[in-house]
């Protein structure tokens, strides 16, 4: 079984899809938190919205086999997710019921192994040289393995670092840092919080 360890810096493209998988469960707007990839329409829909960073995107179709293979990737993720910004608190989505790390661990690098993959250069002419995973020959990408892969580099590249849960009053995402005062994952959310703050300030004085 493959071992999660150091990697070279995964490129833009792992971080954003592995981030976009967990952004899967999302607040709704309504109170309620939405998933996304209930169904295997869901999916597929999410899949073609990726072209150029997922496998064959334009012409997926999701079954019952790959929705179960891509939630078990997603409730990794989020689980090693929750880790990664110890000693804050997860998203608060699935905070009661995450996976074990150990379960987690398994379930990731096992869907990664699914899929063999070769490193391969590319070199424009302009351009650093660009090292990017590719199935090996003669095999198809499979798309659990193509998210675990983009979530293992996310986890072991430097990008781990700047991963926080937001914690808005009914925000439910992960976001990036990207800077030291950042706090919430968008402007609304950093709003909302701030109204919340001063309700129960008023609240507390009354």
């Amino acid at each position: 079984m493959p071992i999660i360890g150091p990697m070279q810096d995964s490129p833009r493209t792992d971080t954003r899809i592995a981030l976009a998988l967990a952004l899967t469960v999302r607040h709704d707007g309504h109170g309620s938190v939405a998933d996304d990839l209930a169904d295997p329409a869901g999916l597929t829909a999410w899949v073609r919205a990726h072209p150029g960073v997922l496998p064959d995107a334009e012409a997926f179709a999701a079954d019952a086999s790959a929705l179960t293979a891509v939630r078990d990737v997603r409730a990794a993720a989020r689980a090693l997710f929750a880790r990664a910004v110890r000693p804050g608190e997860p998203s608060p989505a699935d905070a009661a019921r995450l996976l074990p790390v150990p379960q987690a661990l398994r379930l990731l690098n096992e869907a990664a192994a699914r899929t063999p993959t070769v490193p391969v250069l590319a070199w424009a002419d302009t351009a650093e040289p660009v090292v990017r995973a590719a199935p090996a020959q003669g095999t198809s990408a499979d798309l659990a393995a193509v998210l675990a892969q983009a979530v293992i580099g996310f986890l072991a590249g430097p990008d781990r670092q700047r991963l926080r849960a937001c914690h808005a009053p009914r925000c439910v995402r992960y976001f990036l840092k990207e800077h030291p005062r950042q706090e919430w994952c968008k402007p609304s959310c950093g709003n909302r919080a701030r109204v919340a703050r001063h309700q129960d300030r008023h609240r507390g004085s009354g």
